[in-house]
């Protein structure tokens, strides 16, 4: 895209960023953990000016983000391993129209059960947000490499599929919008 998703504005100014925080934070999220890469100073900035209430938001840098989204995961989940959560809900900046009420039915559907795994589906095809039971944090970890988060890992284990498709498409997106 030529620039961190995280970066990137709708048309209308929204930043995805921003918009991804607020999805989680509505969508029932008691805290919500960002995980950031490159030009993290530049999100940072982003998260430090929004105008919100709401849980906690606290950000992590990945200092291994230029080798894909499964760093990325590792580090996210590294961080959920000091909460005293039970599950964490995993998304994506660049699902634009994905919003919290995505995150609520998805959240609910799974519950709060730390051996649960649980996913949005668009039109049966799953997609994210993804809600991970702790019991399986360490082994998305272990299998989190490259471009590949927990799709090896949810792909050898029962995963509550959550139909989604009346509230979003799912699309990550990644073409500027502009």
């Amino acid at each position: 895209m030529g620039r961190p998703k995280a970066l990137v504005r709708d048309p209308d100014g929204t930043s995805w960023l921003l918009s991804a925080v607020r999805a989680l934070s509505e969508g029932g999220c008691s805290s919500v953990v960002v995980v950031l890469g490159a030009q993290a100073d530049q999100a940072v900035s982003l998260l430090a000016g929004a105008d919100r209430s709401g849980p906690p938001v606290h950000w992590v840098e990945a200092p291994e983000w230029a080798e894909g989204m499964g760093a990325s995961l590792r580090r996210g989940l590294e961080a959920a391993q000091d909460t005293d959560a039970s599950t964490a809900v995993v998304t994506l900046v660049d699902l634009p129209d994905v919003g919290a009420d995505v995150v609520q039915r998805v959240v609910a559907a799974v519950g709060n059960d730390p051996s649960s795994l649980g996913r949005a589906a668009y039109q049966g095809s799953p997609g994210h947000p993804v809600v991970l039971g702790r019991d399986h944090w360490s082994g998305v970890a272990a299998e989190a490499a490259g471009d590949r988060g927990a799709r090896d890992y949810l792909a050898a284990h029962d995963v509550l599929l959550v139909e989604c498709g009346d509230l979003a498409s799912g699309l990550d997106v990644d073409v500027t919008p502009d």
